[in-house]
């Protein structure tokens, strides 16, 4: 299988690359405009987490003997699947090197070598395909939060749309991808003694960033469109500037438009 998942994995690098090139052809946004770069980075990772997510739902749902042997048990599609979405890293990963410098996007940077490098075993190998599908499923927690990186640069936060993606990112973000992280690490903690001493290092390496990036990432979420978001009784005689909010404390909320993320 490795010939073709290289094969897959090299036309999905050429289609995501196509697909970043093809965005700069659209009009962007009037209120992304100063962001042009950004919008069209995450619309093309957003497409990636529609596609890979959905894929490895249905496959999981469809074939679940790739949970219950995550080594050996899978369909030749699901290794295909795992290749698609090594292309995307790499090209992913390629833009934000293009456009960003090491220091804007370490961080980013160091997640999808982390990421590449797990899910390359599987291509390369033939093996933990299973393992590597499941942890596809994060990407349908991506997709909120790509959702929810779109509405805060076109500036719809705050609205309808922002809270309700907002709310749907916290509550995929514990469902599909803090249980996933959490089945994945007892998996391997259980079976380190069948696997070789360096993917278990490999593995584990890789959860726990991930792992780490997800709560923090979890938090700020909660803090920023949640906590700081509440409603707050009128203080008699506080005239509040049109279009601010305030938080409990009285102080002036603003929204943040940050670049943390995470893309899995």
């Amino acid at each position: 299988m490795a010939p073709s998942g290289l094969l897959v994995t090299g036309a999905s690098f050429a289609a995501f690359r196509g697909l970043h090139w093809g965005l700069q052809l659209l009009p962007t946004p009037g209120s992304a405009a100063q962001n042009r770069w950004k919008w069209r980075n995450i619309c093309v990772s957003l497409v990636h987490s529609l596609l890979t997510g959905a894929g490895a739902l249905l496959g999981l749902s469809l074939y679940p003997q790739m949970a219950a042997d995550p080594i050996h048990g899978h369909p030749p599609w699901a290794l295909l699947l795992v290749a698609f979405s090594v292309g995307y890293f790499l090209a992913d990963g390629t833009d934000l090197l293009w456009n960003q410098t090491l220091g804007q996007a370490w961080d980013l940077v160091c997640h999808h070598a982390l990421v590449v490098s797990c899910l390359s075993t599987a291509v390369l190998s033939g093996h933990y395909v299973g393992f590597s599908v499941v942890s596809l499923l994060l990407e349908l927690n991506s997709i909120f939060l790509h959702l929810r990186q779109l509405l805060l640069l076109s500036r719809q936060a705050p609205s309808l749309a922002f809270s309700v993606t907002s709310w749907a990112a916290l509550a995929t973000l514990v469902l599909f991808r803090l249980v996933p992280l959490g089945w994945m690490s007892l998996w391997l903690f259980q079976q380190c003694h069948q696997i070789p001493l360096a993917l278990v290092i490999l593995g584990g390496t890789g959860l726990a960033f991930v792992g780490v990036m997800s709560i923090s990432l979890g938090v700020h979420i909660l803090v920023s469109d949640v906590l700081r978001s509440r409603p707050c009784p009128p203080i008699l005689g506080n005239k509040e500037a049109r279009g601010t909010r305030t938080d409990c404390d009285g102080e002036a909320i603003t929204r943040d438009d940050s670049t943390l993320s995470l893309k899995d």
